[in-house]
């Protein structure tokens, strides 16, 4: 039958691959085998995209070696943005709160900061940020974007008012 390498709760492009019920990734969350695998698929993915996990505990991650190819690859493929907006969900319904966020601030700051994704940008802020489960957590990474981005008068994603008081 088929399956996801990262499995949710809604229908994707493959449409005989069934959505996972809660009671599913209950019992997924309950192996440690089956979020052993999880992590190490979530590995890899970051490899093909020219990343690192740097600490499996926090989410911590960084730029791998190959990164610059990788990033060409991230930039010329836009269908890479679905898979990794899927990615990020499935970090959330596997419990991975933490590595979501981390992931998200890794595409802004490569994004915004460091530019070297921009291809990339309008995914991260239109559907990456907002996988994010943590409410507070993603007013952080809403906040961080909209100090990253230019011009800041074009932010669209969070009201103004607020992102100024923003602490």
């Amino acid at each position: 039958f088929p399956f996801r390498l990262f499995p949710l709760r809604e229908h994707g492009m493959n449409w005989r691959a069934k959505p996972l019920t809660c009671q599913e990734i209950q019992a997924f969350r309950k192996s440690k085998e089956v979020m052993g695998r999880f992590i190490r698929a979530y590995m890899l993915m970051l490899g093909f995209y020219g990343i690192c996990l740097v600490d499996e505990e926090t989410g911590e991650l960084k730029r791998a070696e190959n990164w610059r190819e990788r990033f060409e690859n991230l930039n010329r493929y836009s269908h890479n943005n679905l898979r990794i907006t899927r990615i990020l969900k499935c970090l959330g319904e596997m419990g991975y709160e933490d590595y979501q966020v981390h992931l998200v601030k890794f595409f802004l700051t490569e994004t915004l900061v460091e530019e070297t994704l921009p291809n990339v940008k309008r995914s991260a802020l239109d559907y990456f940020l907002f996988t994010v489960r943590s409410k507070e957590k993603r007013r952080g990474l809403v906040h961080y974007a909209w100090q990253h981005f230019k011009p800041q008068s074009s932010f669209v994603w969070g009201p103004r008012d607020k992102l100024q008081k923003y602490r």
